[in-house]
């Protein structure tokens, strides 16, 4: 690379990351890769999210509901509770980042069978198609969610971290912002563009993986060991605290669909295209500013957007009751302020996790952590939908609880980012 070339790069990395020229050429070149990669990764996210596409496409070829239903469950358990398994496997290796690549790579193909199994099959057949298809790229997705945090810290230092993971957030984001436009507006209502769509997530993560081939990963020391290894969750108690608060603040992404369902409209395609919009918009103007503010504490962000997600909650509630969310107008917003807080948890609490950890065991926290939080996450959804038996305001009602209650977890947190 020549010497100016090297020098934009390092341009660049340095205004987007707020560094005074700490950061060594390397680390820009990396956290340039991450940008690139991750921002790519979330566009395939975007395009084929479960409770919006997939979920309108199965209708549309006459899946049974109840396969319908599956999708989320299927897609966020599958992510998360696989990880502590997956632990061993990243922490054996020297050079971790194949785990991500691989992981990335088998979401492109899993994508490919979800739109091939959309051209040729109908009803449950197709339903079962789909769901399997998505259960494999939930397991490749857990993958490269245990593996990521701990090549993340091995390649881009403290206090740059999150602006690394925002910047992918806001400017994939504003890909996902057309097509939620898209949705919303009518023009995608036919089956053909949604198929196109997700064969396009397919293209998108077979790139990110090519892209993240390339990071530059000094080897690390391979640690043989059981792959289950909960010595993390008996001896750090502030990593139980930080689980319990993660855990707490699921209510920030368990809340919207019930806003949803309060806000009425003419169809679930418009309301379903309305969510993806606001939290698509959400984390265009959010995402960066999130993870700037998350490396210097991302404990306060937690703080902060957990009182935010309990506050819209709360506002929900009350608006909910005069009968305000049915409008073009009041719904959106809160559904807007209630994603912001969504990404304030988001980029909190992986910048959290990775400046916590020790250097040589982050995979295993990670992987504690999430699968953790996919317990918690089934129990939060189960407690949300024991309430709704009563109405949607009761379960916001009790998700504005939980909001609050994980930022005062959080708020006993200690500080990270300068230890």
């Amino acid at each position: 690379m020549s010497d100016a070339h090297e020098a934009d790069v390092r341009g660049i990395y340095g205004a987007v990351t707020d560094d005074d020229g700490e950061a060594g050429a390397r680390e820009a070149r990396n956290g340039l890769r991450h940008m690139v990669s991750l921002s790519v990764q979330k566009v395939a996210d975007g395009l084929i999210d479960p409770k919006l596409v997939l979920a309108w496409l199965m209708n549309a070829l006459g899946a049974p509901a109840v396969l319908v239903s599956a999708l989320v469950p299927i897609r966020e358990a599958g992510a998360l509770l696989p990880q502590i398994l997956l632990s061993g496997v990243v922490e054996a290796r020297r050079i971790r980042k194949w785990v991500w690549v691989a992981g990335c790579a088998l979401q492109g193909v899993a994508a490919a069978g979800i739109a091939l199994s959309a051209l040729t099959l109908q009803g449950w057949a197709a339903g079962l198609a789909i769901c399997g298809c998505l259960a494999v790229l939930a397991l490749a997705r857990a993958a490269c969610s245990v593996s990521y945090k701990d090549i993340l810290g091995k390649t881009v230092a403290k206090t740059r971290r999150g602006a690394v993971k925002g910047v992918a957030g806001s400017a994939s984001s504003a890909a996902v912002l057309v097509f939620a436009g898209l949705l919303v507006s009518g023009l995608l209502q036919d089956r053909a563009p949604l198929v196109a769509a997700i064969a396009l997530a397919a293209a998108l993560w077979i790139l990110a993986a090519l892209i993240f081939a390339t990071l530059e990963e000094r080897p690390s020391e391979p640690e043989e060991r059981a792959a289950i290894d909960l010595t993390p969750l008996r001896e750090d108690p502030q990593f139980r605290r930080f689980i319990a608060a993660r855990g707490a603040l699921t209510a920030t992404a368990l809340a919207p669909p019930y806003l949803v369902i309060l806000s009425g409209g003419d169809g679930a395609l418009q309301q379903l295209g309305a969510l993806l919009l606001a939290s698509a918009a959400a984390a265009f103007v959010s995402s960066f500013v999130w993870g700037r503010l998350s490396d210097r504490s991302s404990r306060k962000v937690l703080i902060l957007a957990g009182l935010a997600g309990a506050a819209s909650m709360a506002a929900t509630v009350a608006a909910g009751a005069l009968g305000w969310t049915e409008g073009l107008i009041v719904a959106p917003l809160l559904l807007f302020v209630m994603q912001i807080a969504y990404q304030g948890v988001r980029v909190a609490r992986s910048t959290y996790l990775v400046d916590m950890a020790p250097k040589e065991r982050r995979s295993t926290y990670a992987a504690i952590a999430n699968t953790s939080i996919g317990v918690l996450l089934l129990a939060a959804g189960a407690f949300g939908g024991a309430l709704s038996v009563a109405g949607a305001l009761w379960a916001l009602s009790g998700f504005a609880v939980l909001s609050a209650l994980g930022a005062a977890l959080a708020f006993g947190l200690r500080e990270v980012e300068r230890s």
